[in-house]
């Protein structure tokens, strides 16, 4: 087609296999005529050869080709030329590639090795002769959509890497038989033949210049639709014309007229073909979060070893204390001789200095407590991601399972894993279950939503509801606890009930069944002290089954003696084996306002646990 003089752009295709040397040197030259010129588009550049698209006026294109066709080695280049009254493309690339055309087979050589070419008006006699061929697409599945031609085969490939997999499904006989095979310019053709007659195929022919140079030869006999272009225009029409035909930004759908009004066509959002409601979003993106979060789980991250490198935070009433001192007074619980025999080994350090236990620490050091060849224990990871929106992130917490790196588990905990499938994002915690507990964790997506969330748990305005499998059948259906709740730990590591000293607790319960020694309780925490739910109960006689700490009554009084204290890095009852018998604790549901729409309370629940045998 020669340039219109009606017609502000001209488009240029071109491409040639030639063997090209001093890449280096030819791209800044190429791409500093182009700018010149005023021209758009891509010129890719390898040792195989050149493929372009460009569009600027026609002058500019003309004076471009003067330009490419004085060198000998484009000399001859062919170039298919096509009118707009628009500029298609948005910049201008010049990029050196491996291959002009990625096909990533090794020895395939059009240059040396070509296949037949057949020529648009010999293509049409053949189609006007019924001569007996096989039609063969090159391209990808959703440019075919948009036209091919009559009686094509469509090898349902997504990218050209996928020809080489997909011609071997084609059938036998075909390696006998004549073959015309087309693409939009002729350059995938190039590449696709001599690899098919390396397959063994006997009779092949390439459609010389693609489609766009059958139409400007012979304009749309023989093919139905329109031609997918590679720029703005989208697609052209059998007269080289632009179509009315779109592409969506999302899912590159080819998007036809009757697409392109319908209420969900939201560029560059959304089109007919990719919209979802926002149930349909959030619903695709925790499908993908738990994907990643099973791929990060196996093996657990902690059950390698490595070096587990712990800080510890000297405060102002620590300053000037000999380093073992400090240690002892920050973690007095640890055995007899326990922090000095870790001094000797060298393991307490600064900016990664040994330390000696005769020195002395400054307020505001962030000291390093070495763990080396750390494996931590085993924990459950079917952690799964239950709600997610912008704010925040609902999860289905196993046991057992830290939620925190704490003690002996570091990597192994609910934020350490997280981190790794919502980095760069670090999700904050809005509220705690223990390790043993199983059931619904929400957290803050932001420091901001935090913030927003945080005052309706401080203020007792989160409504969470937990269920529990207790020995023992309760009194009424419908009781509480006020038992106060101590400010300090025991020996265990847990809390314990304190009557005169203790913190204000207060937790309602509802029976919902009882079969011999054992309830299903709902409980309703409404203040949130650790340990609440769990020596609530058992001071009333109705220990939670699996409960490793409140078995009785007993068990919730303070445990004054302190010999023979555990190490908290050996002491096993905060974080049962994963072979124990569970904890039958459950976070069932929460609800509370949410931050980004106060006026909207928003409830996240899991499914009840098998053994409350209860049905959602």
């Amino acid at each position: 087609m020669t340039t219109t003089q009606i017609a502000p752009f001209v488009n240029i295709a071109a491409y040639k296999f030639v063997q090209l040397d001093n890449l280096a040197e030819r791209r800044p030259k190429l791409r500093q005529r182009c700018q010149e010129l005023g021209l758009k588009g891509t010129i890719l550049l390898s040792h195989e050869g050149i493929n372009l698209f460009l569009a600027g006026s026609p002058e500019s294109v003309s004076e471009f080709l003067k330009f490419l066709r004085g060198q000998p080695e484009f000399s001859d280049l062919e170039v298919k030329e096509s009118p707009s009254d628009h500029q298609p493309f948005s910049r201008l690339l010049v990029r050196l590639k491996k291959e002009i055309i990625t096909l990533g087979v090794e020895g395939i050589d059009p240059v040396n090795r070509p296949s037949p070419k057949l020529k648009p008006v010999d293509l049409r006699e053949w189609i006007r002769q019924g001569k007996p061929f096989h039609f063969l697409d090159t391209r990808n599945i959703y440019e075919i959509e948009v036209g091919t031609f009559e009686n094509a085969v469509d090898l349902r490939i997504d990218s050209f890497r996928e020809f080489p997999e997909a011609i071997r499904q084609l059938p036998e006989s075909w390696k006998n038989e004549p073959i015309v095979m087309f693409c939009t310019g002729g350059i995938r053709c190039e590449k696709a033949g001599p690899l098919m007659e390396r397959e063994g195929y006997q009779h092949i022919y390439q459609l010389e210049g693609g489609i766009l140079k059958y139409f400007e030869e012979c304009g749309g006999e023989g093919y139905q639709g329109d031609c997918f272009v590679f720029d703005k225009r989208v697609a052209v029409n059998p007269n080289l014309d632009e179509t009315d035909t779109g592409l969506c930004f999302a899912c590159q759908a080819v998007l036809s007229p009757a697409d392109q009004i319908h209420p969900h066509y939201q560029p560059p959002r959304s089109c007919p073909h990719c919209y979802q409601t926002a149930e349909q979003q959030m619903q695709a993106t925790i499908t993908e979060r738990n994907r990643l979060i099973s791929k990060i789980v196996d093996p657990l991250p902690g059950s390698l070893p490595y070096d587990n490198i712990r800080p510890l935070n000297v405060a102002e009433r620590f300053d000037r204390f000999r380093l073992l001192d400090f240690l002892t007074g920050l973690h007095g619980h640890a055995e007899p001789g326990y922090w000095q025999q870790e001094c000797k080994l060298g393991r307490i350090l600064v900016d990664g200095r040994v330390l000696n236990e005769d020195e002395v620490v400054r307020a505001g050091w962030r000291l390093q407590h070495l763990f080396p060849q750390t494996v931590e224990p085993t924990v459950n990871a079917d952690i799964r991601v239950i709600y997610e929106d912008e704010a925040l992130v609902g999860i289905d917490k196993p046991a057992p399972l830290p939620m925190h790196p704490c003690g002996r588990f570091n990597r192994n905990s609910l934020i350490s894993i997280l981190d790794q499938v919502y980095a760069p994002q670090r999700l904050r915690m809005l509220h705690r279950l223990d390790a043993n507990t199983t059931g619904v964790v929400v957290m803050a997506r932001t420091k901001e939503f935090s913030r927003r969330v945080h005052p309706q748990f401080a203020k007792g305005q989160v409504e969470k509801t937990y269920l529990a499998l207790v020995n023992g059948t309760p009194k009424s259906e419908v009781f509480a606890s006020e038992m106060k709740i101590s400010r300090d730990t025991n020996r265990a590591g847990g809390r314990y009930a304190d009557a005169e000293d203790g913190l204000d607790s207060r937790t309602e319960f509802r029976l919902l069944w009882s079969r011999g020694d054992r309830a299903l309780i709902e409980c309703r925490p409404l203040t949130g002290r650790t340990n609440q739910i769990r020596i609530h109960l058992a001071t009333l006689g109705l220990p939670i089954l699996g409960d490793p700490l409140y078995r009785s009554p007993v068990d919730c009084e303070r445990i004054s003696s302190v010999s023979n204290e555990p190490s908290p890095f050996e002491d096993a009852t905060q974080t049962l084996p994963l072979d124990a018998e569970p904890l039958c604790l459950h976070s069932w549901r929460i609800r509370f306002h949410h931050p980004q729409a106060p006026e909207r309370r928003i409830e996240i629940q899991t499914a009840p646990p098998p053994w409350s045998e209860l049905t959602v």
